[in-house]
């Protein structure tokens, strides 16, 4: 497994574990948290149904393909621990 896809791995384990975290305290969060909210659970669903596809094809993926995953989910870790540090 290359570094990268092991980082984008790593970084998606970590987004599922601070999303499900945030899932159970967004209820009671103010209506501009849950617009944050839902914004980036779009986001984290939009990165996850682009990351299977392309783990499984990890053998043909260039690394550009890897670092652009990366980069997403690293602005959906930011926005997460905003709202986290917000609740």
């Amino acid at each position: 497994m290359s570094e990268e896809r092991r980082a984008v791995d790593e970084l998606i384990t970590t987004l599922k574990q601070m999303r499900d975290e945030i899932k159970l305290k967004v209820h009671l969060a103010n209506s501009e948290l849950k617009g944050e909210w839902n914004k980036l659970d779009d986001r984290y669903q939009q990165l996850v149904k682009q990351y299977n596809p392309a783990k499984e094809a990890a053998a043909e993926a260039s690394a550009g393909i890897w670092q652009s995953l990366k980069s997403v989910g690293e602005e959906i870790r930011t926005g997460f621990k905003k709202i986290r540090d917000a609740l």
